[in-house]
């Protein structure tokens, strides 16, 4: 009996000796500290965007994450595709744009006056501007790829259109766009109908503190005259970013069926008002304040952020009431 317990104890200690052996071969050698290795996934490139524009090239990931945007047209186009910028310039931001004054977003400066110090420390992955920062392209871009998405009034919508084109390949959105872009063109195919058939002419003013400035065709917002089909009033304004400097007196002379009124003060926080000054013993005069013809257009889109497919959109509804 003695001896087949011996023989039975032997077997338990071989089977437990077997087991912890395995264990450690599994584990690996405790003296070299070698272990099997994991098994590393392979990571893909990312894919990248050559971007001609009207101030250079750039070269950009596709579907960047840090974006800095300066425009606030191309700021409504991201937000109505609902791609997360991570800086803006809080300053007159437009008031349908207004959640993008909270402090979850970096505060890049002004639109004149880019914080460098503050964009260079965010290192963004991309940064978008227009106009007002076309004076600083270089120093911007020396931060990190930079596009201008200015439109070009004279070709406002074959502008339009590539600045809409370029941001939805870049990210990753072009199903989307092309849905805007096709209601777009409907709208303002059926605007372009009906104004046809109207013979009134029209003169789009700019009012700034007691003075005005007209626009025509191929202006700042000759989109009215080339794109809409309003027939102009003078078809021989100065084309200029600050329009041409008039009088009240022109107003008269020129005598409008149909006045389109800015206010600039109205989109600064300024405190004058444009109607207080353009509706005057002149103006009341025109042919356009006698059949209430004086349109006064929402700034936030016109002034501070056109370009933009929700700003391009509220415009298009604006001009469809005159009609």
């Amino acid at each position: 009996m003695k001896k087949f317990t011996m023989a039975l104890l032997m077997v338990a200690l071989m089977a437990l000796l077997v087991a912890c052996g395995a264990k450690d071969d599994a584990a690996g050698d405790k003296t070299t500290g070698s272990k099997a290795e994991p098994e590393v996934e392979g990571t893909t490139e990312p894919e990248i965007l050559t971007i001609k524009h009207d101030l250079g090239e750039a070269k950009v990931a596709k579907n960047p994450e840090k974006v800095v945007v300066f425009d606030f047209g191309m700021l409504d186009t991201l937000d109505e595709l609902g791609v997360e910028v991570a800086g803006v310039p809080q300053m007159n931001i437009p008031s349908y744009l207004s959640k993008y004054e909270d402090s979850k977003y970096t505060n890049v400066g002004g639109l004149k006056e880019p914080d460098f110090e503050t964009i260079h420390a965010m290192k963004p992955d991309v940064i978008l501007i227009s106009g007002r920062q076309s004076a600083m392209y270089e120093e911007l871009n020396e931060i990190a790829p930079t596009i201008f998405v200015g439109v070009d009034t004279a070709n406002y919508m074959e502008s339009f259109k590539h600045n809409m084109n370029m941001v939805a390949e870049l990210f990753s959105k072009e199903d989307e766009m092309k849905e805007e872009l096709a209601e777009i063109d409907e709208k303002i195919a059926a605007i372009s109908e009906e104004s046809s058939k109207i013979d009134a002419k029209s003169l789009i003013i700019l009012g700034n503190q007691g003075k005005v400035s007209a626009y025509g065709p191929t202006s700042r917002f000759g989109i009215i005259h080339d794109v809409f089909g309003f027939k102009a009033a003078d078809e021989n304004l100065e084309v200029s970013t600050h329009g041409q400097g008039i009088s009240f007196e022109y107003i008269l002379e020129t005598n409008p069926d149909i006045l389109f009124v800015i206010d600039r003060d109205a989109a600064v926080g300024g405190d004058a008002s444009a109607k207080d000054s353009i509706e005057n013993e002149l103006v009341v005069k025109t042919k356009a304040y006698k059949d209430g013809k004086i349109i006064y257009l929402d700034p936030n889109y016109w002034y501070l952020s056109g370009g933009g497919l929700q700003s391009v959109k509220a415009m298009i509804e604006e001009v469809e009431e005159v009609l």
